[in-house]
């Protein structure tokens, strides 16, 4: 897969797992993980890139004697899922040019 085609699905998979709640690292990669692998280096990369386009905002707070990072979801991260909904149905839409033939072969 095109390299900025998997950063930009990541992206939105990221703001999805934390859009109806807050999250921190272990849990996303752990919600995640049933449809996508994600290492814990990439995931702290998506997180960073996310926080610097104002798509989520970070918060630390104490949990069990330790400070853990807690990601929200910001207006602009909603907003990004939102475009890649209706992205998506172009996407879809070059899939079924592009597999046309064999739709009508098989």
């Amino acid at each position: 897969m095109d390299i900025q085609m998997k950063r930009g699905l990541l992206d939105v998979c990221v703001l999805a797992a934390i859009k109806s709640e807050a999250s921190y690292g272990y849990r996303i990669i752990k919600d995640m993980k049933p449809y996508i692998e994600l290492s814990e280096s990439t995931l702290y990369t998506v997180l960073k890139r996310l926080e610097a386009a104002q798509m989520l905002d970070v918060r630390t707070a104490e949990h069990g004697g330790r400070l853990r990072k807690y990601y929200y979801i910001t207006k602009n991260g909603l907003d990004r899922i939102e475009a890649f909904k209706e992205e998506w149905k172009e996407i879809m839409a070059i899939h079924s040019f592009v597999t046309r033939e064999e739709a009508q072969n098989g």
